[in-house]
């Protein structure tokens, strides 16, 4: 749970600098591939003028960068107890899977080339390992503890 605690928290923090931190992604960007420096270079410029001209929709993202902040102290209830909150773990594993669906369609919708959607979409898979190995140990040690009142 640490993991995914870990990285939900450090994706809300790093959703508020936005503009700086692609900045300076664009300037150590010299060893990416030219697709991916020419998009990264694309996203900077639109968040700049975005932020120069209309800088309230930025606050749309402060926004996504709460929901992660709320979303990792969530997963607090599996560490404390894990069988009673199984379900937490379950619905991260279906947000999981859904940013497959996610990335796809609204990615075609918005013109996020495929290999941005594809980074998007590791997120699910990285995030989905840790989940499903914790649901395991959780449902295996819920089956021992099932036994244990049964043989008394």
């Amino acid at each position: 749970m640490l993991t995914i605690i870990t990285g939900l928290a450090l994706s809300g923090i790093t959703a508020f600098p936005l503009q700086t931190e692609l900045g300076w992604l664009v300037q150590h960007s010299s060893s990416l591939p030219l697709t991916m420096q020419n998009w990264l270079n694309t996203i900077y410029s639109a968040i700049k003028a975005t932020n120069q001209n209309y800088p309230y929709l930025s606050y749309g993202t402060d926004w996504l960068a709460f929901a992660h902040l709320v979303l990792a102290l969530l997963f607090i209830g599996p560490l404390k107890d894990p069988v009673k909150n199984i379900w937490v773990i379950e619905f991260g594993m279906m947000a999981c899977v859904l940013i497959f669906p996610l990335a796809f369609i609204a990615g075609g919708i918005r013109h996020i080339p495929i290999f941005w959607r594809l980074i998007d979409c590791s997120f699910g898979i990285i995030g989905i390992i840790p989940l499903a190995i914790a649901r395991r140990i959780v449902k295996n040690s819920s089956l021992t503890i099932n036994r244990q009142y049964v043989a008394l």
